[in-house]
């Protein structure tokens, strides 16, 4: 099957969604979608997620569920938000059970701000299980390495990568995150290269200067072209490189915001008596020369 699927671009966070139907059928899935958040003014709003749903009711669709490919450090899911307003559930890969468990831990939430148990989500997926959503059948990969909970799905000839992929031109994702692993990351990647997929899906994407964001790529490009993992790359090669590469990236900006609503299946923590919600950011004194205590994940 060649699945219809319609990507929108959140530019501030280089994030693709995407709204994908079967042709002739009226039932969708939203994956990875995106709630706009400005830390500056502590302000979130659905401008983006908002066109996700006006383009399925302009096509006459139906979403049923939402899918997360994990739980995202660089932006804030809009989950909840579809959720509420097209009664779709939402799902993401069992393995969200370990990354709660390690943040309520780094953000030091006891059980009465937050269980880590995955019962925020409508549904948690098993490697090799399959939903259905009309006519649409998708199948749950699980494609650790970038995080443990990792999970790509594939529906007809395309599959859609989360952070395990970028385009050929900017490689893989990073694997520095509680639970990521480079070498599972490997052998995620070279599964997805066996996949019967013609298309490839990507969450995000970073162009080097010159060249635009993609959304879609042949498999069969990545196989040949990926600058971190076309297939003639050994294990041993990868790890090294990316572990390398890890070594010197920045904590993402919105790291501390985006998994304290992710975890909790893109809601905001419960409002306080003054009606607004809080988010934490653990914060610690390094003192002159010491380049070892830091605050991030």
């Amino acid at each position: 099957m060649h699945a219809n699927v319609i990507p929108f671009r959140h530019e501030e966070t280089a994030t693709w969604t995407y709204l994908v139907h079967a042709p002739g059928d009226a039932a969708a899935v939203v994956i990875d979608p995106v709630l706009d958040f400005d830390p500056a003014s502590g302000e979130a709003h659905v401008g983006s997620v908002a066109k996700v749903l006006a383009a399925a009711e302009a096509a006459q669709l139906r979403i049923e569920w939402i899918l997360e490919t994990h739980a995202h450090a660089d932006h804030l899911s809009a989950a909840a938000w579809l959720r509420d307003r097209t009664g779709a559930r939402v799902a993401i890969g069992a393995g969200i059970v370990q990354v709660q468990r390690t943040f309520k831990e780094r953000l030091h939430l006891d059980d009465r701000d937050f269980v880590a148990d995955g019962a925020q989500f409508d549904h948690l997926l098993d490697d090799g299980e399959e939903l259905r959503a009309g006519a649409l059948s998708v199948l749950a990969v699980a494609t650790p390495g970038h995080t443990a909970d990792s999970m790509s799905y594939l529906i007809g000839d395309a599959v859609f990568v989360g952070d395990t992929l970028f385009s050929p031109a900017s490689g893989s994702a990073r694997c520095d995150f509680p639970g990521g692993d480079a070498h599972a990351l490997y052998r995620s990647v070279h599964r997805l290269y066996g996949l019967p997929a013609t298309r490839m899906f990507l969450c995000h994407d970073y162009p080097p200067a010159g060249m635009s964001p993609r959304a879609e790529v042949p498999v069969s490009e990545q196989r040949a072209r990926n600058i971190h993992l076309r297939e003639s790359v050994g294990e041993a090669e990868f790890v090294t490189m990316r572990t390398t590469r890890d070594a010197g990236l920045a904590v993402p900006r919105l790291l501390w915001p985006s998994l304290q609503v992710n975890i909790r299946a893109g809601r905001l923590p419960a409002p306080e008596s003054n009606g607004s919600s809080y988010l934490r950011l653990p914060v610690r004194l390094r003192e002159a020369g010491d380049g070892g205590a830091q605050s991030g994940a």
